[in-house]
């Protein structure tokens, strides 16, 4: 057990195969327990263990190290400028990145447990899948040298192209499964084979089986959702007087070896709604409680208001976030343009893409780009779509990083209700298979609008009834969810406190469903295609009624809810009755569909806030931090979808159709 003032280092090899380029470097840790942490880079370490102490006698670097990253005080990640990175590997004299911590304080990591938990991952650096090949397989194997460890977890990790991952503990001769899954499920820690454990002497082997069909171009091992990538994560547990965190091992495999693989290792998983479902419930098909995730994450995020999150294609959550920007009550006119334009765009990263199971930032991106985030959705092709209702755009971004914009719905800054403008977005819905898009519009108009993948305008509607004399408009169409399986488009219609559905071919009137339990509000929607269809909604708090914050699981097909879900009352906290200004709750974060909800946990907290006499609604994630121990507020501004989403003025409207759904466009500004 290392004490405070400690310096600790690891050592972790570069690809010398080829170059590579630093453009980010993102921080995971806490000034709670860290003084500051150095990276630098080098020929030779001083060690290749796991770590070592490293303080003025050992140091860090048989040769000349060089510093490429300081870390101190809970500084935010760092990216470099577009077509910028610090060059490592192959030429660059620099074949291990050596990283030093200097630990300020430790009491929080004291305590006596007579097991240490820790990562073994296997690791394939050198795969090459070639085009229109069926199978490729990526073995990687090592001789375990240390003392014994019992697995009690695994995890699988590929990009596209994977098809089965399958782990093994090999003594004798013998194969032991440890654990085989399909990388294309949600890529959580699953129970391990708990008869395995591993000792020295034994190998340690894992097998992932990848296609190259649809590929026109080799497919190397990489970090971009183009490239591939081969990873068996082993979470196991040893005695603490041996305990080592984290062990890897990153060896090809030896043909010899593996022509004894089970045959079961190169059996592709078939992955179906009706699987995955069983899966996540534990073969529990009718059990869909959720439950609060308290723990997560692991490590301050540093956001500012959140505004949406996704699912990308690696089943990684991806946050959207409006960094120092705020929307408050003078963030618009009465005509709806944006009024900060003079305080730029946001500089900090809006976009992450988080670890589901622990919560560390993996990539970030999202400079210097928008002014006030608000809804995000992911295609099949990993691309975000986002709005920002103070540029009144809807924006197709390149997740690689570069920060791309690939499309611009609307004119920025410029408020309308024509079919080029529009006035607040709030959502989009994409269709998979034909790339059309959908866009609610939004705050001061009442529409969904529909546009090709390339963004022709298509058509629009507003809200529908099956009694048209009885029609009520949209008041607030605030998310949107696309139903694969129904060819449908499903909006929550938050201040009516209803769910609209439409198809998405016609925008024809589908159905409502509106609930006295929704207490006349109605945020954020998601559906899942299990069990014949299933929506996942969330309510907020109204200032007309008291209205418990709850998530509801609702069959489709009959409009039931089969349950609910909601924050754990320690975590919620109570209003502020001296301000004498009418509190209230936001909840319109992007629920997650019901596979991937479970696998990384609801974790979110909701806080009551006062804001400007109107209704405000937000997320207050910085409080929620500050409840669990190793936790700061500091950093954190208020956290929430809307900031202060201001709330209109019920209007009565005529039957018009037009009015219906739009608003007047707002007069020009004489400014």
């Amino acid at each position: 057990m290392f004490q405070s003032d400690t310096y600790l280092c690891m050592a972790f090899p570069v690809p010398t195969n080829q170059d590579a380029y630093i453009v980010d470097f993102i921080p995971h840790a806490s000034m709670d327990t860290v003084h500051h942490m150095l990276l630098f880079g080098c020929q030779t370490p001083v060690s290749t263990s796991s770590y070592w102490d490293c303080g003025s006698v050992q140091g860090t670097c048989e040769d000349e190290a060089s510093i490429m990253y300081a870390w101190a005080r809970n500084a935010p990640p760092t990216k470099l400028p577009k077509d910028v990175g610090f060059k490592v590997g192959k030429n660059s004299g620099m074949s291990y990145f050596v990283l030093q911590i200097h630990y300020g304080d430790v009491s929080s990591f004291r305590g006596e447990q007579p097991f240490i938990a820790g990562i073994y991952l296997l690791m394939s650096v050198d795969t090459v899948i070639l085009p229109g090949k069926k199978v490729t397989n990526a073995d990687i194997a090592c001789d375990y040298t240390s003392y014994p460890i019992y697995p009690f977890a695994f995890r699988t990790h590929t990009h596209h192209l994977g098809k089965v991952v399958t782990g093994y503990r090999i003594r004798d001769g013998k194969w032991s499964l440890i654990g085989r899954q399909s990388p294309q499920l949600p890529q959580a820690f699953y129970p391990a084979n708990k008869e395995v454990n591993v000792k020295y002497g034994d190998t340690i082997a894992a097998r992932c089986v990848f296609t190259g069909e649809g590929r026109t171009s080799k497919t190397y091992i990489g970090g971009t959702s183009d490239d591939e990538m081969c990873n068996f994560y082993i979470m196991y547990y040893m005695d603490s007087k041996h305990a080592i965190p984290y062990m890897n091992c990153m060896e090809t495999g030896s043909k010899e070896l593996f022509q004894h693989i089970p045959a079961e290792a190169n059996v592709p998983i078939t992955v179906s709604p009706g699987y995955m479902n069983s899966m996540m419930h534990m073969e529990h098909s009718t059990d869909y409680h959720l439950e609060q995730m308290s723990t997560w994450p692991q490590s301050s995020l540093q956001l500012g208001q959140v505004s949406g999150l996704a699912i990308d294609s690696d089943s990684n959550l991806v946050i959207f976030h409006r960094g120092d920007h705020h929307w408050g009550a003078n963030s618009f006119n009465s005509q709806a343009r944006y009024q900060q334009r003079s305080l730029g765009p946001i500089q900090q990263s809006t976009i992450l893409v988080v670890d589901p199971a622990i919560g560390n930032i993996l990539k970030a991106s999202g400079r210097n780009m928008f002014y006030l985030p608000h809804g995000i959705t992911i295609d099949k092709e990993n691309n975000y779509w986002v709005t920002d209702v103070a540029l009144h755009q809807v924006l197709k971004v390149s997740s690689d990083g570069s920060d791309r914009t690939l499309l611009a719905l609307g004119e920025a800054f410029t408020p309308g209700s024509d079919n080029n403008h529009f006035c607040q977005p709030t959502d989009v819905a994409v269709d998979p298979e034909t790339g059309n898009i959908f866009v609610s519009d939004g705050y001061c108009n009442a529409r969904i609008l529909k546009f090709s993948a390339d963004g022709k305008y298509l058509s629009e509607w507003g809200a529908g009834s099956s009694d048209r004399r009885r029609r009520i408009p949209f008041r607030v169409p605030h998310s949107l969810v696309f139903l694969p399986d129904r060819q449908e488009i499903c909006v929550a219609d938050r201040e009516n406190g209803r769910i609209q559905c439409f198809t998405a071919e016609t925008g024809e009137f589908v159905k409502e469903i509106q609930k006295d339990d929704f207490r006349g509000e109605v945020f954020a929607i998601t559906y899942s295609p299990a069990e014949d269809g299933l929506i996942f909604a969330v309510n907020g708090e109204s200032p007309y009624r008291s209205a418990p914050l709850r998530g509801f699981v609702i069959n489709y097909s009959t409009k039931d809810i089969l349950d609910t879900f909601s924050p754990k009352k320690e975590d919620a906290a109570k209003p502020n009755r001296e301000e004498g200004i009418l509190p209230a709750i936001i909840t319109t974060l992007l629920l997650i569909p019901l596979l991937v909800v479970i696998s990384i946990g609801l974790f979110i907290c909701w806080r009551r806030n006062s804001m400007y006499g109107n209704k405000a609604k937000g997320l207050n994630l910085g409080n929620f931090f500050a409840s669990h121990k190793g936790y700061s507020r500091q950093g954190f501004d208020q956290l929430s979808t809307e900031g202060s989403d201001q709330e209109r003025n019920d209007e009565d409207s005529s039957d018009s159709e037009n009015e219906e759904y739009s608003a007047l466009p707002p007069p020009q500004s004489t400014s």
